[in-house]
């Protein structure tokens, strides 16, 4: 990846990460994941943040198609948000983000939780 790339990748995350804590903000914690990820929708594109939620993409093994997997946004084509609305993040919850980023392609993935305070982790793709 070029350096303008990872310029624009920072530039999209920390407009991901600032609406999430506006949300957080406004909401506080104790809503269900579907809550925040619609404010953050409306946070994003207030904000002027391409994005698209509920975006479903195809599992591919050996060249068949095998499942699907939907992701709860996509901001600017090119950083993958999921969105948790629990106590805290666990290990349980990389090995997830790094299978979204193997089936997307795309170079970013945040984990957003809604908890008793914003809490992100970030993940790199190949893409």
């Amino acid at each position: 990846m070029i350096e303008g790339d990872d310029a624009k990748l920072n530039s999209i995350a920390e407009a991901v990460i600032g609406c999430a804590y506006r949300v957080h903000d406004t909401l506080g914690h104790g809503f269900l994941e579907r809550v925040y990820e619609n404010a953050q929708v409306h946070e994003l594109r207030k904000n002027e943040t391409a994005c698209i939620k509920q975006r479903l993409f195809v599992v591919v093994y050996d060249g068949v198609d095998i499942g699907e997997y939907v992701a709860d946004l996509i901001a600017a084509e090119r950083v993958l948000v999921e969105i948790k609305a629990i106590a805290a993040i666990d290990n349980a919850h990389v090995a997830p983000c790094l299978n979204y980023l193997a089936v997307t392609q795309l170079p970013l993935c945040l984990l957003l939780n809604f908890g008793q305070r914003v809490e992100v982790r970030r993940f790199r793709g190949h893409g």
